[in-house]
């Protein structure tokens, strides 16, 4: 009988993490699903410990090693065309009734020039045209889908200025507005659909706010269904707060109506914590339904950069943090059958390395496959012992890392150990949870914001809070410096994403 480390029943009342998911490791679940349609893509592959490519799949209740019911997918990595059968799409389209899968809906691929078109122009055929496609796509595949929001730094990038029509920030709030009246006029069947708030500074974001929060109105017939918190908004806790306590005075975070808000690109485990935090007071004192998630790449991006999560960090009054670093990577070992872990600590590779219930079923061997002189699939001698599917492993084993140091400094906050950020002891003993309990608890605008002001000192000491404008706030690619802790020397985000692109174009 298959032992599983369940992480679904271990999610509690948490703020929930969203991996979003490569379309590269949806790919090895989903082809395997299929023998008799092609050649497997992993053969003799998958480690003997291991049953099957489901067991790597956690949306997979019943086969998975580690199951867990959430996870988000972006329209930019995805094949948006349902009507065709497309295995490497499997994962996300054939899994289980009850996962929830969060839709983005590709907003980053028109800020970068990827999706090009005259976004401004409410008549322009391209933006009609992926518009169509992708709502359509999230009708099809998602529980909740984000509407097509123009981030506010896309006009700093020249190139993709010019590829997309985004000159101004005031083009990205008109051709986000049109987008949202298209999302509002097309909307169908149970999709949940969420508002996303952009905005570089306080101003802009409360700029947006004002301009989009008709959406959410409860004139509309079917209004949105709550909010997505990207640009300052999703990094900056004072604004985070004086945004919620603006929702609840509105009547725009209504329970049974706005129910969730999405963290976009937020991988610190203190703001894990904090987001728990949120979310329980907002529940005890305006919105019993109310949940918060928040998503990253950086189990994927990590992956790509060669470096795998090996031990958290999780100390009262300190710094909390995944810790990650560059893993083994030695033809000698092709073939060799020493369990992972064993091999990397013997040769010191990691000091401290943490197994997931996919490395404690793995050899060193089933990640250092090119042994000397073989050749890879294009039928040169490469310099790397890893093959693609030598990624999938780890990828698998990252993810479950970030779940399981989530839940885990959750579990921790609850039991008194508080990450530096979260405590304020420079004169009083000031506790992060005491002051947002408050804050919701006063029920009153003016007295609410009050409170938030009078801490603004303490906001500052969050890390992510400030300085993180413009065009450094872009998705959890463009994050994985700044909110990520990493234990070597910062990469290239741009390498980081070009690695995972080159490998998700493998499969």
């Amino acid at each position: 009988m298959l032992k599983q480390d369940n992480l679904t029943q271990k999610q509690n009342d948490y703020a929930i993490f969203l991996p979003a998911i490569s379309s590269f490791y949806a790919g090895y679940i989903g082809k395997e699903r299929y023998p008799d349609e092609s050649k497997s893509i992993i053969g003799d592959r998958l480690p003997k410990g291991i049953p099957n490519m489901e067991s790597l799949n956690w949306l997979n209740s019943k086969e998975g090693l580690f199951p867990y019911k959430y996870s988000l997918y972006s329209a930019g990595h995805a094949d948006m065309d349902l009507t065709k059968h497309v295995p490497k799409e499997d994962m996300v389209r054939n899994r289980e009734a009850d996962t929830i899968m969060l839709a983005d809906s590709g907003g980053f691929q028109i800020a970068k020039g990827v999706w090009p078109g005259e976004w401004a122009n409410p008549k322009d055929k391209n933006a009609e045209k992926k518009r169509e496609q992708v709502i359509a796509w999230q009708h099809g595949i998602a529980t909740h889908g984000m509407t097509m929001d123009i981030p506010t730094w896309t006009y700093l990038d020249k190139k993709a200025s010019a590829l997309c029509g985004i000159h101004s920030y005031d083009d990205a709030v008109t051709a986000t507005h049109f987008n949202n009246e298209f999302w509002m006029a097309n909307r169908g069947g149970d999709l949940k659909v969420l508002n996303v708030l952009q905005g570089s500074n306080h101003q802009e974001a409360d700029h947006w706010y004002d301009k989009m929060k008709g959406f959410c109105s409860d004139k509309m017939d079917r209004p949105f269904n709550g909010w997505a918190m990207g640009g300052q908004n999703m990094c900056d806790v004072h604004l985070v707060l004086k945004r919620l306590v603006t929702l609840i005075h509105e009547g725009l975070l209504e329970k049974g109506q706005h129910d969730w808000m999405h963290f976009l690109g937020t991988s610190k485990l203190e703001w894990a914590c904090l987001l728990t935090d949120i979310q329980r007071s907002v529940r005890r004192h305006a919105n019993a339904n109310f949940t918060i998630s928040f998503d990253c790449a950086s189990p994927f991006l990590a992956t790509a950069n060669g470096q795998v999560y090996n031990s958290i960090r999780i100390e009262d009054r300190g710094k909390w943090s995944y810790q990650m670093e560059p893993t083994i990577d030695n033809k000698k070992y092709a073939g060799d059958t020493t369990p992972f872990r064993d091999a990397v600590l013997k040769d010191g590779v990691h000091k401290l390395f943490e197994n997931s219930p996919i490395t404690e079923r793995m050899t060193i061997g089933d990640i250092c496959h090119y042994a000397p002189g073989m050749l890879n699939k294009i039928g040169k001698e490469g310099k790397t012992s890893w093959d693609s599917f030598s990624y999938a492993l780890l990828m698998g084993h990252n993810v479950w890392m970030h779940i399981e140091s989530v839940q885990r400094a959750n579990r921790e906050y609850d039991a008194g150990v508080i990450p530096a950020m979260l405590v304020q002891e420079t004169f009083d003993r000031i506790l992060f949870r005491d002051v947002v309990e408050r804050v919701f608890a006063a029920k009153d605008f003016d007295k609410s914001m009050s409170i938030i002001n009078e801490y603004s000192k303490f906001w500052d000491s969050v890390k992510g809070t400030r300085g993180f404008t413009g065009k450094r706030i872009v998705n959890a690619a463009t994050q994985f410096n700044s909110l990520f802790e990493v234990e070597e020397p910062e990469q290239e985000i741009d390498l980081d994403q070009n690695a995972l692109d080159l490998l998700d174009s493998m499969v």
